[in-house]
This record gives C-alpha cells, structure tokens and sequence, in this order.
C-alpha cells in the first residue's frame, strides 16, 4: 500500500473512533469484550443506518408488486464464494459470464439482458458503485465478497425508486459491520491463491454506538495466469443520537493488480488443453477510494428521512502491448505475436452527490397508504488518457498523448410512489421517476476547447397491484418505463448523432407464496425496448441500434426437508431475446442477443447437522452466441462471434465449527473439471479449471 493510501486508511480509523468517542460511551476495552458479553453488546446495539431496496418501507416486504430475493448470510457460508458473481448464481435470472477467477471486472446479465452490457444498477448499501454511469463503461470495479453480508436484487415497478440502469432492476450489496471483538481468517487454494482478512468490532456499553474494520490482503497466480494482487479495506462506524437520529460513517479502499487482458487463446490452444495466459505482459490495474455518510431521521412512528451523501474517485490503467497483426496472420493465428509497443488505456472517475428518501405512512381516501418521496443528485467525471510506451518502460505515464479528453455529466432524480392498501388483501402502488442529466466532452488536446453537451429529461411512470389470495398464495404485478442511458461517446463528438436514452416498457406478472417448510416465487416477464443504444464507444457503430425484445420467466423455490436437508434452487427461461426488424443493416434483424442464454438453472442440495454444514451446487448454463451475427462456428479471423456450447459444473462446499470461536471450511469448485468456454473476446475464454479452497477462521 502506497504512503498516500496508507494515510488515508489511517485517516479514517481515527475518524471512525473519533466519533465512537464522541458519544462519551465508548472505551478501548469494549474492543476485547469477553463472548458471553459480545453477543449482549450486539443484540442491543444498533444497525448502522444505510438506504436498503427490497425493505426500505415502514411496513412489510409482501406488498412489493415486483420480484424480490435476498441473499444472505447464510448462503455467503454456503458457497464459499470467490467473487460477488458466485453469489449472484443463486438469483434467478442472473446469468454469469466467468472471465477471471476472482472476477476483477463484472459480467453479468439480468433476464436475457447481454452480459456485461449494464443495464442494470449496482449499489452498495444504496450508494452506486458503477464507476462510470453517465460517462464510462459501467464494469470496471466489481466489490469484494468478503466484506459482505449479503445481497438484495429487486426486479419490477418497484425499481422506479432506484436508477438510472433500472432496466435489469436493482442489484444492492450490502456490507458487514463486524461483531465485538477480533476475528481472523485464512485461505488457501489452488494457483497459489492467499487470502487473510481481519474483522475488528467494538460497541458502546448501551450499544447507542458501534464501530468496525474489515481489511484483507489476497494474492493469486490466478487461473491460466492470470495473476491479481489484491488490498481491499472498510472502516464502518455509526452512532445514535438522541431518540431519533442515527448517524453512520463508511470508507472503502480497494486495489488490484491483475494481469489480464481482452486476449484470449486461439482454437488450437483451447483444443490442447492449454493453460497459460495469452497476454502475459499485459495489466488492469484499479484502485478506489469511496466515503459514505448516512443520516437517519425517525421524525415520528409514520415519517421517516433517510439521506446519504456519498464521493468516490477510481483508476483504472490497462496497459495492453500492441500486436504486429501480420505475423499473427502468417503463424496461422496460433498464438499473438506482440511488439515493443505498449499502450495505456487509463481512466480515472469521480464522484459526488447525495440521496434522501421520504417515507410516509397516511390515510388519503380512508384507505392505509404508504408514501415514498425521492431526490438524488450526483456528479461525475472521466479522465480519459490514451498513452504509448515501450518495453523498456512498459508502465510509462509520462509518455506520448494519444488520448487526453475529459468527459462528464451532472444527474439530477426526482421520484415520487404512493401504495394504497384497498383492501386487506389488494394493493395497488403507483409511481413516477423523472431523471435529468446533462453530458459534456471536453478534449484537453485543443487549444481552443469546443465542448460537446448533451442534455435530456426523461418522465418514467409505473403502477403495480399485489394480490393475497392466502398465507401461502399472492399474486404480484406491474408495467413500468424503464431507462438506461447513453454514455457520452454515443451522444457527443462529430462523427455521433444525438440520441434519447435507452428505455424499456417492462411488465412482470407473478405468483409467490410458502409455508412453515418451503417459499416460492415464480415471474413470467417483458422488456419491450423501444430504441437500444450504442453503450459509448464514439465512432465505432451507429449509436442508434434498433428496437428489441425480451420475454421468458424466472422462478426459485427452496424446501427444508426432514434431518438436516434443504433445497434451494432457481431456473430462468428466456424463448425470446432478439433484435428488431429496424436495426441498421448489419444483418442482426430477428437475431438472438449476444450473451442471452434460453436456459440457466442452480440448484443446491444442503445438509446441517451439528456443526457440520456440507452443499452440493450444481450450475447449468445453455448456449449463447458470442456476438449478434449468430454464427454457428467461432469466427476464425476475430474469435469475437460464434456459438459457445452448453456447460453444467459441480461445486461441494463444507464447513465445521469446533467450538464457538474457531470454525474451518473448503470447498473444490468444478468438481468434474469441465472444461467448457466461458466467453469469446478476441480469443477464447477458457472456464476455470477443478479448483480447491481450504481456510480457517478464528474469533477471540
């Protein structure tokens, strides 16, 4: 960790106790709090306030007209997951295109949606963590899993509270605040793989104030490879103030040091079993600050304000050696044949702003109403360098300018969503989100700087209902306009034509329900876009691409079965993700949408007895096309198109605690060794390879 980053940590750890301290009720000793008195600290104490998205009403989550499922911490236990993608598995209608092992950059796509093409939003603790919403490519930081709790996904009419990407719906992590004391955590694995975390909590004597810091350092060869280096730091810590107010404090720092690349392996490799990274010399290198404040106002028992005032600022450095494509050619395209030649594509993003919530409990029309008011504003900017170098200096940032261009966009969201309780069992929730934004470029490269703008407002109106039929029976349903806009590529700069955002009309209908042993939620769904859009990259393509349809239906269920076993499983069916008939002449009219496959389906098998948890995961993935063309056969001059097969893997998971403060686990993933293709770009993506996890975790 660089001195900068360092101070900064430091910074925030005394902030964090600062204000413990502040509130008079916390001692050094509570630190070291003995078992017995940690849990009674920790059932007493508060929960550090932050914005949540499947429960944020004052009253229950069955009245939500929309898919809704949770990932917990129990199932964070289950799968002992690498990466924030193997949990996502576990909801359905969430494909995952695996590219890395600890999955560096994110590629994901919600019901038939292509992935990595984000049109769904990401938040943590209801903060947006995409680094480039308005202005760059939405995948360049992916969370850590260890610092999580869970996670929230939510689906339908209700997402209009969120956005913008509120297309896919609503995807929120939310993070942990350690418990009293002091934990440690060890793994090791297959490729070298090193992981240790430290989780320190401490809590008031009244459990009016609590604090935490969660760090972990991890290091990998990295499946063919494809190395990372990995730092990532949370320091969390909130007080209650009065009887009415809660405040709470949150600073991430991540970095990452991944040798990977666009590359991959060209069909003779892939077929010989090969195991080596393609672009050996080439890097992704990120690092990320991010500092939330959150306030929580319970002005009395039927008016509640919650607000967030969030900043982040991100790099993001690709250095990629250029390829002598002649050569390349003339070997046959066996292997890629670099020069001497490096170049930097480097971005750094920031961000600021702020989001309050309203929420409102009254008696309009002699009815029970619940009301959500809504106002978010944020900032952001990217600097986007293009910089060439050499092997001698492979990482120069000093070296020529091909590239030196600033763009930026303000955002400005109202919403506003009101629920009628008609009857005992009706609902309805109707809803409106308005979002502004204005986009600018400016090239630094001009003497004279012509700035390009763009500006837009969008009107997204929405209505759900919630039918319950019996304890174990509701139906559920909604229609709203859902939007996703263009980044600045596609809307500014003299090749481009100005275009409108991209927007969806979506209707799910739904049925879900449970009893003492089983739940169920099953939803059949609809993404009529009107117009997709280009997502940014200025001058390649038309930003204007055409209308496209999505429909299928998602369902999950999980059973509790007699000794210990349960079943917890999800299937998503996609018949149709194809492009319109207006679609440029390209030949895509009627075609399937890359990344969209017609089937996924997890399904685990788990056994608790004692202190013994074991899982059995399975993970089934259909064909999907790797680009719009639809061809059959990898494209042999590019490897970006072509049709990638069907693959299923097996995971086995198990856990044991010893005693109340120690506990061990492992895990081998893809217990079959399937060796299967993950993605095409530029080359094929190999799927990782049987793999083995095995750590240790000790609480004192």
């Amino acid at each position: 960790m660089s001195i900068e980053s360092s101070t900064q940590s430091s910074l925030s750890l005394t902030i964090g106790f600062a204000l413990l301290l502040g509130s008079g009720t916390i001692q050094a000793s509570d630190v070291a709090q003995d078992a017995e008195d940690s849990v009674s600290a920790i059932t007493e104490s508060i929960d550090l306030p932050r914005i949540r998205v499947v429960a944020p009403t004052l009253t229950a989550l069955s009245a939500t007209p929309g898919a809704v499922y949770e990932v917990t911490q129990e199932d964070i236990e289950e799968v002992q997951p690498r990466s924030t993608e193997d949990l996502l598995r576990r909801v359905p209608g969430i494909y995952i295109k695996r590219e890395e092992d600890s999955a560096v950059v994110t590629n994901l796509g919600v019901r038939g949606l292509p992935a990595g093409d984000y049109k769904t939003l990401v938040l943590e603790d209801g903060v947006p963590i995409q680094p480039g919403i308005f202005v760059g490519n939405s995948r360049y930081y992916n969370p850590r899993v260890q610092r999580m709790e869970g996670a929230e996904v939510l689906k339908g009419a209700s997402s209009l509270r969120f956005g913008p990407n509120n297309i896919g719906g609503v995807i929120n992590f939310l993070t942990r605040t350690p418990d009293d004391g002091v934990a440690m955590t060890g793994r090791i694995g297959s490729w070298n793989t090193r992981e240790a975390s430290v989780d320190l909590g401490g809590s008031s004597a009244s459990g009016e104030a609590r604090f935490g810091v969660i760090a972990t350092r991890a290091t990998s060869d990295g499946w063919n490879d494809k190395g990372w280096d990995m730092t990532d730091v949370m320091v969390k810590a909130g007080s209650q103030i009065g009887d009415r107010h809660h405040v709470g404090v949150k600073f991430s720092y991540y970095d990452n040091e991944a040798n990977i690349s666009y590359r991959g392996s060209f069909p003779d490799a892939f077929d010989a079993g090969a195991t080596f990274n393609p672009a050996p010399d080439d890097f992704f290198l990120t690092d990320r600050r991010a500092f939330d404040v959150n306030h929580e106002w319970e002005i009395n028992r039927d008016l509640r304000l919650q607000t967030v005032v969030f900043w982040s600022e991100m790099s993001r450095d690709y250095w990629r050696f250029l390829v002598d494509g002649a050569t390349t050619n003339a070997d046959g395209l066996t292997v890629w044949n670099y020069t001497d030649t490096v170049q930097g594509n480097n971005r750094t993003f920031e961000r600021y702003g702020f989001d309050s919530r309203l929420l409102m409990n009254h008696e309009l029309f002699g009815m029970y109403n619940e009301a959500q008011f809504g106002l978010r504003y944020f900032e952001e900017e990217m600097l986007d360098n293009t910089i060439r170098a050499d092997r001698a200096t492979p990482r120069n940032p000093n070296g020529p300018l091909l590239r030196n261009r600033v763009d930026s966009a303000d955002s400005l969201a109202l919403f506003a969503q009101n629920r009628f309780d008609v009857t005992q069992s009706l609902t309805l929730t109707a809803g409106l989100r308005v979002e502004s934004y204005k986009q600018k470029r400016n090239d630094l490269r001009v003497e004279v700087d012509p700035v390009d703008t763009f500006s837009n407002t969008e009107w997204l109106p929405g209505i759900g209902a919630t039918y319950q039929v019996n304890p174990a029976l509701q139906f559920y349903g909604g229609v709203y306009i859902a939007f996703a806009p263009p980044l600045v590529g596609s809307v500014v700069g003299s090749d481009d034509v100005p275009t409108e955002a991209e927007k969806s009309t979506n209707v799910d209908l739904g049925v879900r329900g449970g009893g003492d042993s089983f739940s169920y939620e099953v939803t059949a769904f609809r993404m009529d876009f009107s117009n997709q859009v280009d997502p940014g990259i200025s001058g390649i393509r038309a930003p204007n691409e055409g209308s496209a349809l999505i429909q299928g239906a998602e369902a999950s269920v999980v059973f509790e079965l007699p000794h210990g076993f349960s079943i917890n499983g999800n299937v998503t069916w996609i018949p149709t993700a194809e492009f319109g008939e207006d679609r440029p002449a390209d030949a895509l009219d009627g075609n399937r949408l890359p990344y969209s496959p017609e089937w996924t389906a997890n399904l685990t098998l788990s056994y608790r007895t004692g202190d013994l948890q074991t899982a059995l995961l399975f993970n089934y993935t259909d064909e999907v096309f790797g680009d719009g063309m639809n061809r059959t056969e990898i494209d042999p001059l590019n490897h970006m198109g072509g049709l990638i097969p069907s693959y299923y893997t097996f995971d086995v998971t198990a856990s044991y605690d010893f005693n109340p403060g120690v506990s061990a686990f492992g895990s081998v993933k893809n217990l079959a060794d399937k060796r299967y293709i993950s993605g095409l770009r530029q080359g094929i993506y190999v799927g990782p390879e049987r793999q083995f996890d095995i750590g240790i975790r000790y609480r004192f």
